[in-house]
């Protein structure tokens, strides 16, 4: 009975893994039961490890290669088995094999918006997505930190703490980049890099390397959008604040016509209106870049024409006033910011009230 018990007996003499593609980072060799025989095979491929759990305890660590599994193979288990050179019988030890390749296109991103602290605006709300990539460095720490005595542990199990330790590092990467929020969409490499680097240390905690970080898009707050697209205008006027104003103002011009005509001026207070903004406009673009430029007597001259144009608004319209109007009219159509039918129609309505 004995001997029957014996020659059924199951003795593993190969080793080794063939990963199936499932995004499996650890597995457990199946040995219910069996036992390894002494001067077995253990192969591990590339992008593979190999640990052998006595008892419990972690033994010894196998990188790529072929192994024959003697005492002078595995010192760490000959140990523990009390082994000696002489005793060359049969084992029985937990066997597991990590992946080691980069595990890649991991997802993260903002379910949420997150407030972050901001040099400019202060605190802002930032919404972004990216991926990352990483791999097992060290499956020792892996093994005691996550995957533990699990026959499988898929990169699905470990998405969500990862995706955890990314987010929660987002602010720290926003401050350390030094990157402004409104530049942070031009600037994604940067930001990636530093996002990466805060975040390092807790994959190392678990055994993994993060080896890259990408920033795909980064959403800003519809308030701070309209400031972005401002800023875009200004880079299309070359930066001058005179221009800019002179922009703003003739895109605000039909909307104070419609003010001054509904106050019941009809084409004369449409004129007015016009012809209000038109100074207005006129008077901030000078105080902006004479100011940009220390010129103290220029705005002084400015906010004289503002208070001249004032007085004409509200004392009527005049022939003088008329005309005066209508070469800032010209003005506007020569730098484009009226069209030639828009020119054409005002100047018409103007000399009417000439006759």
């Amino acid at each position: 009975m004995a001997l029957m018990d014996f020659i059924k007996k199951q003795f593993i003499d190969i080793l080794e893994w063939t990963e199936s593609g499932d995004g499996t980072l650890a597995w457990r060799f199946p040995m219910a039961g069996n036992e390894i025989q002494y001067g077995a095979s253990l192969t591990v491929r590339e992008s593979q490890m190999a640990v052998f759990v006595n008892e419990g305890k972690l033994a010894d660590v196998f990188g790529p290669g072929m192994y024959k599994l003697t005492t002078q193979t595995i010192p760490v288990l000959t140990y523990l088995k009390n082994w000696d050179k002489l005793f060359q019988s049969p084992f029985k030890s937990d066997l597991y094999f990590f992946s080691t390749r980069q595990q890649l296109d991991r997802r993260w991103g903002t379910a949420q918006p997150v407030t972050i602290r901001d040099k400019d605006f202060g605190a802002v709300r930032l919404r972004a997505f990216g991926n990352y990539a990483y791999h097992i460095a060290d499956p020792k720490v892996f093994h005691t930190a996550v995957s533990g005595t699990r026959e499988r542990y898929t990169v699905e199990d470990l998405d969500g703490q990862l995706r955890g330790l990314m987010l929660q590092h987002i602010s720290d990467a926003v401050a350390q980049s030094g990157v402004p929020f409104l530049d942070l969409a031009a600037n994604q490499v940067e930001f990636a890099k530093q996002l990466q680097e805060a975040t390092a240390a807790e994959f190392t905690a678990l055994g993994l390397a993060l080896d890259k970080v990408t920033l795909q898009s980064v959403s800003l707050p519809e308030e701070l959008q309209k400031v972005l697209d401002q800023k875009i205008g200004m880079g299309m006027v070359g930066g001058d604040m005179g221009r800019f104003m002179q922009y703003q103002t003739a895109q605000a011009i039909p909307e104070m016509a419609k003010g001054a005509a509904g106050g019941g001026g009809g084409v004369v207070g449409d004129a007015m209106g016009l012809g209000a903004g038109v100074a207005l406009g006129q008077v901030m673009a000078q105080q902006l870049n004479q100011g940009l430029q220390g010129a103290s007597a220029g705005a002084a001259a400015a906010a004289a024409q503002a208070a001249q144009a004032a007085g004409a608004a509200a004392g009527g319209v005049k022939a003088d006033d008329v005309m005066a109007l209508l070469e800032k009219l010209g003005e506007l159509k020569a730098k484009g910011i009226l069209t030639d039918e828009e020119f054409s129609a005002k100047k018409a309505e103007l000399l009417k009230k000439l006759v």
